[in-house]
């Protein structure tokens, strides 16, 4: 039986994001937030947990995150994201403002806004940080690099692509390392022995996933996720493609009245011949 994909969203949100699992999500999230054994999580509870309905599944726009609340009132988001949209950043302050300006009713006092932490799991390179493959935004002062505004806003990213082009890994002694390779999809059964030999918090997730491989209607669901998520990159990549292409018919039509040649036009556009000649008898219409 193949293993289910641990970054699709769907089984994430099944394995991370439910009431009865969220002792997995604790576990992933001291990880991320690197909990000092004083003040690690233990306990939370698990925001908006919309039924997981087929339509939400085969919606190509749909985003299946994972909400979360703990003692203090500070919430928190992780989202997965396996295409790369190139606006993660401001997607990301968006939820983030959408999730704070939720935490008090109008005509409130502002002093009863809490901490929101978003994480943005990636299945991508994104920041342009080389080599650091988990990254933390806060809002500090400028030149004053000390000074904290205020500590209600934190933003994490976790790129997988980077991580796995990480050379030293130290599984053994880095949690959150350990928890990026139990995500892997290309990961061996030899390697997810060990990592479930070494840490019982990813031996937990697992089992879950196996029970969840093993459940027909779940899989069902797997698999109509997998589509819609499939499709949606296609969209995305189709829509890059026909913008680059619209910017270079725009390129040639200023070469052409230039009176570039034809060659020049191919060779720096990269459009066909006949679609260089197609546009310059339009334009001489």
């Amino acid at each position: 039986m193949n293993r289910l994909k641990p970054l699709n969203d769907f089984v994430f949100k099944k394995v991370f994001g439910e009431e009865e699992t969220k002792y997995n999500l604790i576990a992933l999230l001291n990880a991320i937030l690197s909990k000092k054994d004083t003040d690690k999580l233990v306990t939370l509870e698990i925001v908006e947990n919309k039924e997981l309905t087929p339509e939400l599944i085969e919606d190509k726009t749909g985003i299946i995150d994972v909400r979360a609340k703990t003692a203090d009132g500070t919430q928190l988001e992780i989202e997965v994201q396996l295409t790369n949209q190139h606006n993660m950043d401001k997607r990301t302050l968006w939820y983030w403002g959408e999730i704070y300006s939720e935490g008090i009713k109008k005509g409130e006092d502002y002093r009863n806004l809490t901490k929101v932490i978003t994480i943005n799991i990636v299945d991508f390179e994104y920041i342009n940080i080389p080599n650091k493959f988990h990254t933390t935004f806060h809002l500090w002062e400028d030149e004053v690099k000390d000074y904290m505004l205020t500590d209600v806003v934190e933003i994490h990213f976790i790129e997988m692509e980077k991580f796995r082009k990480l050379t030293n890994k130290n599984l053994k002694e880095d949690k959150l390392q350990r928890w990026l390779s139990f995500f892997r999809e290309d990961i061996s059964k030899e390697e997810l022995k060990e990592l479930m030999d070494m840490d019982v918090d990813i031996k937990k997730a697992e089992e879950k996933m196996e029970y969840l491989s093993s459940d027909p209607k779940t899989l069902e669901l797997y698999k109509a996720r997998e589509r819609s998520l499939h499709e949606r990159a296609n969209m995305i990549s189709s829509a890059r493609e026909e913008g680059a292409t619209e910017k270079a018919l725009r390129v040639a039509e200023k070469m052409l009245k230039r009176g570039d040649s034809i060659e020049d036009i191919v060779d720096i556009t990269e459009l066909s011949v006949d679609t260089v000649m197609d546009l310059k008898k339009k334009m001489m219409h």
